[in-house]
């Protein structure tokens, strides 16, 4: 099953996040299938951007969003 999840990268108290399509059964920062976009959250204004081609493309092949990116998606109004 793939699933279209953060993956996190960054300093210690200065993360930043990639969202990717990956496998389920790999491991939060393992190999990724395909990377959709990306998720500031400690700028001033957090930074929130993704493909959303590619989105739809790994849904149609039946990815699942995880909570947290289903929230992200939601809270800046992109509907997939």
């Amino acid at each position: 099953m793939v699933k279209i999840r953060l993956k996190r990268f960054g300093a210690p108290k200065r993360p930043y996040y990639r969202i990717v399509a990956v496998d389920a059964r790999k491991p939060r920062d393992g190999e990724v299938l395909d990377e959709l976009g990306y998720y500031k959250p400690v700028e001033k204004v957090d930074t929130f951007k993704v493909n959303t081609e590619l989105a739809q493309k790994w849904l149609g092949q039946g990815a699942q969003l995880t909570p947290t990116v289903k929230d992200l998606f939601r809270k800046n109004k992109i509907t997939l």
